[in-house]
């Protein structure tokens, strides 16, 4: 997928196995993929704040290491796209299917006792990333990853529409609404993959700041950014609301979703 109108730049001839449909070192000579790097933004600072928050409101560690893994994916992706490095594509890659691990995780074991731990399903998930990370290192194909990771996706959305749809169905709109957004960016990845001749066409006839919109890659970084925040917006609520908390969506500056736990438990 590599287009034609690649330059040279700082991080050298590109290692990883892939190259999106991005020309490289069009917009900065020190960064590869410049809009596929900076739309990680999104997977990185509200994620950290996130984190901070779950902190400060006193709620499980396993949802600090939800948003610190989003943010993780968000510095991996950004290394990556920046460089086109191999090394950098791994802690792009891996950590997807880390982090979705610790979903699953949080949403299989949210109606259980406070600050219980179930070790049979830590050490099944771990025995999976360790698994994946083996053969993907010695097998060096990206359809693996992208199967694995779409299983890990595929056992998150069976859980989110039967707790949503038969236990909290009060919770219907963030559920389908972060899958909606995710869905959205995942037809997007793969519009930018089959139709990237005729994107890069496209943005050779329009101005640079328009042709920016045509990086379909980057909003796909986005989308599934925001989707997979409202996920774990939608898993800690129904963790919370099993605790018998009062959870509370709250909009910081009146534009992003945050999820505010007040102290005092509901009778």
């Amino acid at each position: 997928m590599a287009p034609a109108a690649d330059r040279p730049g700082y991080w050298g001839t590109p290692t990883s196995t892939l190259d999106w449909c991005e020309e490289n070192y069009v917009v900065s000579y020190y960064i590869a993929e410049f809009w596929n790097t900076v739309s990680n933004l999104i997977m990185i600072l509200p994620p950290i704040y996130g984190a901070i928050q779950t902190c400060k409101d006193g709620l499980e560690v396993r949802y600090v290491w939800s948003f610190l893994g989003l943010a993780a994916v968000g510095i991996g992706s950004w290394s990556f796209h920046m460089t086109l490095q191999y090394e950098m594509q791994l802690l792009d890659e891996l950590p997807m299917i880390y982090s979705c691990c610790v979903f699953v995780y949080c949403l299989y074991e949210c109606f259980k006792l406070e600050h219980a731990v179930n070790y049979f399903s830590i050490t099944l998930l771990l025995t999976f990333s360790i698994i994946v990370s083996v053969v993907y290192l010695i097998w060096k194909e990206p359809v693996f990853h992208q199967v694995m990771y779409a299983v890990l996706v595929a056992f998150l959305v069976f859980r989110s529409v039967f707790i949503v749809t038969w236990v909290y169905p009060w919770l219907r709109a963030l559920c389908f609404t972060s899958l909606t957004v995710f869905l959205l960016g995942f037809v997007l990845w793969n519009i930018d993959n089959i139709l990237c001749d005729s994107l890069r066409a496209t943005r050779q006839r329009l101005p640079p700041v328009i042709g920016a919109v045509t990086q379909l890659h980057a909003w796909w970084h986005i989308l599934t950014g925001l989707g997979s925040y409202l996920h774990i917006l939608l898993s800690l609520q129904i963790r919370s609301t099993y605790l018998k908390h009062r959870p509370k969506v709250k909009f910081l500056c009146g534009v992003w979703p945050m999820l505010h736990i007040e102290s005092q438990k509901a009778s």
